[in-house]
């Protein structure tokens, strides 16, 4: 936890004392807490499967886009503040729940806490696949320090032009960062394994959510994937972007993805011959996960 008393764990190096109550970029102390921890069946098929992934979403964020999709858990003060040992013990007990796996949603800027929850948890009997859901603004030094505790990478690659990172998400070095975040990644897990019940047991798997006007930005994240990882790893592409709050500066971030849009990405997977690779059918907008707070952890 020492590394927490000048916090660089993430890319913002912001230095805060978080050990002393001081909060970091991410708004959080070193305190552990979470918002939700439920069964979770709006991921990708081999992940949610049709018991639910054993989600548990983390207060706090290190990225704040401008366009949060999740602002009530990212921004908000609103969490349940729980030890290694009580996060180990809700592992354990999704895990009884028949969930398919254990879905760490936004854990960037509590790394060493749930690598503390993990071991104490598979000590304790915890034999289900980990799920690590990231944005990949990631530390790939800290990253390093999960090898061998998480099973499967679902990091997003959001941007590969830094000017659009900038802009909405205050990171003009998220490109940079996220290629050696995803390439820490697959060096430790490699191409992707399924059980027998095809459920994704191993691997990593990378999320691009399109944004208003970002066609050209979605080819390039693919490019560099394709480029980079051939298909050795699973990409999913997202037509789900919520507007959920007003914003001036980017009137085209008040809209939803139009169907166009969202049509040349998937006509440029078919070009490229990626195989893959999931998309989304329908509006599904109107499916955005909104987190109930009346559903944390008792």
């Amino acid at each position: 936890m020492e590394r927490m008393s000048e916090c660089r764990i993430c890319p913002r190096d912001c230095a805060r004392n978080r050990c002393q109550g001081e909060t970091g970029f991410c708004g959080e102390t070193n305190q552990i807490r979470i918002a939700r921890a439920a069964l979770h069946f709006w991921e990708e098929p081999f992940i949610s499967g049709e018991k639910g992934s054993g989600a548990i979403f983390f207060t706090g964020c290190n990225l704040k886009c401008i366009y949060c999709q999740n602002a009530q858990i990212a921004l908000s003060s609103q969490g349940k503040v729980v030890s290694a040992r009580e996060l180990a013990e809700i592992m354990l007990d999704l895990q009884a729940q028949g969930a398919h796996n254990i879905n760490l949603v936004t854990p960037s800027h509590v790394v060493l806490q749930i690598r503390e929850a993990l071991q104490l948890a598979r000590a304790s009997g915890l034999s289900l696949p980990v799920v690590y859901n990231t944005s990949a603004y990631e530390n790939a030094e800290t990253l390093r320090l999960l090898e061998g505790l998480v099973d499967i990478y679902l990091p997003d690659f959001k941007y590969m032009d830094s000017e659009l990172a900038a802009k909405y998400s205050h990171a003009p070095d998220y490109p940079e960062v996220a290629r050696k975040a995803i390439a820490e990644m697959y060096r430790q897990r490699g191409a992707f394994v399924h059980g027998a019940d095809g459920m994704l047991q191993s691997g990593v798997v990378v999320r691009h959510l399109l944004l208003p006007l970002g066609v050209r930005n979605a080819k390039a994240v693919l490019d560099e994937l394709r480029e980079t990882y051939g298909e050795n790893i699973y990409i999913s592409i997202m037509n789900q972007f919520t507007p959920v709050r007003k914003i001036d500066a980017y009137p085209h971030l008040n809209r939803k993805v139009t169907k166009r849009e969202y049509e040349k990405v998937l006509s440029y997977i078919l070009e490229k011959g990626m195989e893959h690779v999931f998309f989304q059918e329908g509006e599904t907008a109107k499916e955005s996960f909104i987190p109930d707070f009346n559903q944390f952890c008792e």
